[in-house]
């Protein structure tokens, strides 16, 4: 797996036990300012990747999570809608949903806060969410043992690029016990550092659907 060469920020962050962090406002700007350059030429990478090749790799990416979640015995999994050219994991979530397990969709409910999970089956009622995103329209929620967070961007410590609301950041800190999260996306998504900041929170794994899983702390 090749990543890109992001910018040196070294003289402006310094080393901590949760990775590289900011140490003053200046350093925060200049990060979020390359982030969001960087989310811009990832995003643009992905939606140039056929529908073909996202097919396959969303195929891997499915199998490779059906593993994980076997392993771990898990019975409530989030997963996405797709947006912007993720990886389409609906045909994934069919198969949950028909084999007994209860499958969550992401809500923002109000900006700024912990998303709340809202349980989905084929041909539940849907509605536009943020972004216009499908979400199921009613219903209790629920609180996921397994959360998969699509990825734009991801590190060799399993942080997670992501479209810069810090919502699911927000509800991992948020949530009593602490779901499992795996971020999934393609392979190509792989960069050298998000420069973490210290609200990031990391994933448990990555995957790809390269036959691999990237496990946090063993690169």
């Amino acid at each position: 797996m090749s990543y890109a060469s992001p910018p040196c920020f070294a003289h402006e962050l310094a080393s901590s036990a949760d990775g590289m962090v900011a140490v003053d406002p200046v350093a925060a700007t200049d990060v979020a300012r390359w982030r969001k350059a960087e989310r811009a030429r990832l995003v643009a990478a992905r939606l140039r990747i056929s529908s073909a090749e996202r097919r396959q790799v969303a195929t891997g990416v499915a199998d490779a999570l059906g593993q994980f979640a076997d392993q771990l015995g898990v019975q409530v999994i989030s997963v996405y809608w797709p947006f912007r050219g993720e990886l389409d994991l609906v045909p994934w979530m069919r198969a949950l949903a028909a084999s007994g397990r209860r499958v969550a969709l992401p809500v923002v409910e109000q900006r700024g806060h912990p998303l709340v999970f809202r349980e989905w089956w084929p041909g539940c009622r849907l509605e536009r969410g943020i972004w216009n995103i499908p979400v199921p329209a009613e219903g209790p929620p629920l609180v996921p043992e397994m959360v998969v967070a699509p990825v734009i961007g991801f590190d060799h410590d399993c942080y997670r690029l992501g479209y810069g609301g810090g919502y699911f950041d927000r509800t991992l800190a948020a949530l009593s016990p602490r779901p499992t999260a795996i971020g999934v996306g393609h392979p190509d998504a792989g960069i050298a550092t998000i420069y973490p900041q210290p609200h990031d929170i990391p994933m448990d794994a990555v995957i790809t659907g390269d036959g691999e899983v990237m496990r946090r702390g063993r690169g």
